[in-house]
């Protein structure tokens, strides 16, 4: 423990009391350092309901600090003196202060951790320490042991090891129920009859609306609406959240967390992970609190499983992944993909109904259900070709969970096969019938999804057979691809030929 005063400095992302940087402060001599940062909000331009979050619960919880009786010092965005920059704001700070022990949780982002180490390298004057930030389940360290000598990294062995571990959803040594994954049960399209509850709501408060009206002046030209905000912003509030999730709607959760439905973007989802990924609510709470619901008869097995997993194995695998593969992870593009992002994805200007509903409820809400964001907007952009490092930044930028550690693995891996498979086993492309089968998308589309080419067929049909025959050579090998091709093979040339007009036809009007 540092013997001279120190300075804390805390990043958006750990607004949790417990983060590791603020664990042996002192609240008598030591000085906590928060920044709000034009760099950090347009680095890429995040959705404006995304900056209002962030900037509101930094600022509640600099309060709750002040209210336990630390000294704060709070940088914000409109303060004159205010660089813009971390480092720069802390190098000022301590030389003012006095302070020569600098402490900080390390980052979640490689960008963010490589600006301070090279600060650190450049200022030995000062003891700077960069702790593990042990709000994750799973350390880097860990993880590396875990993958060591692995020829494929699949989450479905992590999160084993990880229910283990933690002896989640467990019977001794083996999985309650006999089934370490029942995913196959919730895979239910919703009845028209099912009518989920509404989000948890709250209304802005004084520092909120503040924050609005903040963003509203000083990004007016990012994306997204600022209308209706309601998200929490404290912990309390998270935890409100939660609490409704586990009543509400983690009894139906399992059934239709891949379902999707016109207008209607929130469903029977937790709506946590923001909050997760901000400190405010620490996973193993989520965990915990979904266990017991099961315990006490409150939610089925196939429910609790399946939220436990997104959040001890996705969340974890994809951190883990991150950090064991950066920085060379980013710049993988396996599929060779140059084609630019459609301007649709900004302004929800198409005729595809299902990419016209999920742009719209990304605008509105900052917020699109995995399937949504997987199936339907990253089923597009891997079936088209997209760019990765255009899909990867709008992706990034979107999202009010989104965090470059979180978003880079799932887009880069999961939705665009960009990494040629270190994550997925094969690619998640998927025609229109799929998304007929978990939505009522299709009933509201001028595209027929029955037909497979020709200028009234549904575009992700022609295009599925599109990709599939273009990336033959890499992915027919594939033995889960293998039932795909052999239908590609039984198709006569016309059909072949159909296809091919039909998709190339449609992408050189997309560009």
């Amino acid at each position: 423990m540092p013997s001279s005063p120190s300075l804390r400095l805390i990043l958006g992302d750990q607004l949790s009391a417990a983060i590791s940087s603020l664990r042996d402060a002192n609240p008598a001599t030591d000085l906590i350092l928060m920044c709000e940062l034009r760099a950090e909000a347009c680095y890429v331009p995040h959705h404006k309901k995304k900056l209002v979050l962030v900037f509101s619960a930094m600022r509640h919880f600099a309060k709750q600090l002040q209210a336990r009786g630390f000294k704060v010092k709070y940088v914000r965005l409109d303060d004159a003196d205010n660089s813009g920059c971390f480092t720069t704001e802390m190098e000022r700070i301590l030389t003012h202060s006095g302070c020569r022990n600098c402490v900080l949780t390390e980052p979640g982002e490689y960008r963010l951790r490589q600006q301070f180490e090279h600060w650190q390298a450049a200022h030995p004057e000062y003891n700077f320490e960069i702790r593990e930030d042990d709000r994750f389940l799973c350390s880097h360290a860990e993880f590396a042991r875990w993958a060591k000598g692995r020829k494929q990294l699949r989450m479905e062995y992590f999160y084993r090891e990880m229910r283990r571990r933690y002896d989640i959803l467990m019977a001794g040594s083996k999985p309650l129920g006999d089934q370490w994954n029942l995913d196959r049960n919730n895979r239910k399209p919703m009845p028209a009859s099912v009518q989920p509850p509404a989000p948890t709501r709250f209304e802005p408060d004084t520092i909120t609306r503040s924050v609005i009206t903040q963003v509203a002046k000083t990004f007016d030209d990012h994306f997204g609406d600022l209308d209706d905000f309601h998200f929490a912003v404290t912990a309390e509030q998270a935890q409100q959240v939660l609490a409704a999730f586990i009543s509400e709607r983690l009894p139906l959760f399992g059934d239709y967390q891949d379902a999707m439905r016109q207008d209607d973007p929130w469903l029977y989802h937790s709506h946590l992970g923001a909050y997760i990924n901000l400190g405010l609510l620490h996973p193993m709470e989520a965990i915990k609190a979904a266990e017991q619901a099961y315990h006490q008869g409150l939610a089925p097995l196939n429910a609790v499983e399946g939220f436990i997993r997104q959040v001890l194995g996705w969340r974890e695998y994809v951190r883990g992944l991150y950090w064991l593969k950066m920085p060379d992870y980013r710049n993988l593009n396996q599929l060779q993909a140059t084609r630019p992002l459609p301007r649709f994805y900004w302004d929800a200007e198409t005729d595809l109904n299902c990419l016209r509903q999920c742009v719209q409820d990304t605008k509105a809400h900052a917020y699109a259900h995995h399937i949504q964001r997987l199936m339907v907007l990253g089923n597009f952009a891997l079936l088209a070709g997209l760019d990765p490092e255009q899909v990867n930044e709008w992706y990034l930028l979107v999202y009010a969970d989104a965090y470059e550690w979180v978003e880079l693995p799932n887009v880069h891996g999961m939705v665009l096969f960009a990494d040629g498979g270190i994550m997925a086993s094969k690619p998640y492309a998927a025609g229109g019938a799929y998304i007929n089968r978990m939505s009522d998308y299709c009933k509201h589309c001028r595209y027929d999804v029955k037909l497979k080419s020709g200028p009234d067929a549904c575009p992700f049909n022609y295009l599925y057979w599109n990709f599939m025959a273009e990336h033959a050579e890499q992915l027919q090998q594939n033995p889960r691809m293998a039932l795909a091709y052999r239908h590609l093979e039984r198709m006569s040339a016309e059909q072949r030929q159909q296809v091919d007009d039909s998709a190339r036809i449609f992408l050189e009007q997309l560009t």
